[in-house]
């Protein structure tokens, strides 16, 4: 299993499986409703009590970019990587 079938399934299962992860990211806000607060709520909350909506935005916004562009660059890296060791 190890050697045959699990890495037949890990390549079939990634790319979809890492725009779910992507995606989690991007739904976050979705996530907030069921009691976890999300970069989106933290960012409101600071905004409101100092005023500085622009700036803060700015920063929510480049945490999820920055997020969702690593996520997307590790699940391309590790697809690379599982069709060298199948070409091999």
């Amino acid at each position: 299993f190890r050697f045959i079938v699990a890495p037949q399934a890990l390549r079939t299962i990634l790319p979809p499986l890492g725009n779910d992860f992507v995606s989690m990211i991007k739904d976050s806000a979705l996530v907030s409703a069921l009691g976890v607060q999300d970069i989106t709520q933290l960012g409101k909350v600071y905004s409101s009590g100092t005023f500085k909506f622009f700036e803060t935005y700015n920063v929510v916004a480049f945490l999820y970019l920055s997020m969702t562009i690593s996520l997307s660059l590790f699940v391309r890296w590790l697809e690379a990587r599982l069709r060298q060791s199948q070409d091999r």
